[in-house]
């Protein structure tokens, strides 16, 4: 390559750069000129269509744009996670990204149409909680123990509820540690799988705060223990640790991601809203009184739980043999 070439083409590259950045301080700048639409992978009525709904309107009057609450329930999430995938990277389309279709997904399918974190960027996590095991108030069983004594008594007339594979993860890893034979029955979300724990469709759930706390709180559901390594302030519940039931402690989590390619101006606002309506007392209230713990944490600290949620949830699913196609 002569030196004229080589300085053109040196040229040519770094007019690439600047317009590269360019292109992206427009966005961030303009960002956003429509309406942006939040994807859940769940049908309305679930935890996550419940906290989604509680931080759209706050952020919508923050962005002033409006928030677009879009469901898409089907296939354990995938769905609309690959919906998003496909989307253009501008911000304008954001996932909901509970624990399940981000971290269950990878752990229990062979094939799986998109990668967490090769095709996403973590935006921020929306918050955490554990999982309140539920069964209708008119059961027999008042503890965890009696629970695994009633099922053990009916090894073919006992199920649970689920949506996304970290649901069916967490019954069947009580299934192994109880030795009890509760069989799977899929729903499109977790409002859905409650509503089927108060019309004695199901036997149990392992459900997410917000689609549960008001029917345990109006006495409808029972609620026997929580999936946390220590007791929850908004639970009177021992931990499933204290139920008799080992390693069984942990929390899940809901959070926003963008196509991976979104420019990291717009990745900043959004987190940047995220935080200011979740930090507003209004919000800090509903979440105390859905069982959610709030976050907001930075998306490069996020993406450290999702990898080692994914390497836990995979071992989960290999000794419960869980694997789908």
């Amino acid at each position: 390559m002569t030196v004229r070439r080589m300085a053109i083409a040196l040229i040519g590259a770094a007019l690439g750069v600047v317009s590269s950045v360019a292109q992206a301080q427009g966005t961030a700048g303009a960002w956003p000129a429509r309406p942006i639409h939040l994807v859940i992978p769940f049908s309305a009525g679930g935890g996550n269509d419940i906290v989604a709904r509680v931080i759209a309107s706050k952020m919508s009057e923050s962005l002033g744009q409006p928030i677009i609450i879009d469901n898409k329930p089907g296939g354990q999430g995938i769905i609309a996670v690959e919906f998003v995938q496909r989307s253009a990277p501008d911000g304008y389309t954001v996932l909901v990204g509970p624990s399940g279709p981000m971290t269950g997904n990878p752990a229990t399918y062979k094939r799986l149409p998109y990668q967490t974190l090769r095709d996403f960027t973590p935006v921020t996590m929306i918050g955490s909680f554990p999982l309140v095991l539920v069964v209708n108030s008119s059961l027999p069983v008042r503890s965890v123990q009696e629970l695994v004594e009633y099922a053990k008594e009916r090894p073919n007339a006992v199920n649970y509820g689920s949506t996304a594979a970290l649901f069916q993860l967490t019954s069947e890893l009580f299934n192994q540690k109880t030795g009890t034979r509760f069989a799977h029955i899929p729903y499109k979300s977790s409002g859905d799988f409650v509503n089927a724990v108060l019309s004695n469709e199901i036997t149990i759930a392992f459900a997410d705060p917000p689609p549960a706390s008001g029917p345990i709180k109006a006495g409808r559901l029972r609620a026997l223990a929580i999936t946390a390594s220590q007791r929850h302030p908004a639970w009177d519940l021992p931990t499933m640790g204290e139920a008799g039931v080992s390693d069984m402690g942990f929390n899940i989590w809901m959070g926003l991601f963008v196509p991976v390619a979104t420019p990291a101006p717009v990745v900043k606002r959004i987190r940047d809203d995220l935080v200011k309506a979740i930090n507003l007392p209004d919000v800090r209230e509903r979440f105390a009184a859905l069982g959610v713990d709030p976050s907001g944490m930075p998306g490069e600290e996020f993406a450290k739980i999702i990898a080692a949620d994914i390497v836990r949830w995979t071992q989960v699913a290999k000794v419960a043999n869980i694997a789908s196609d």
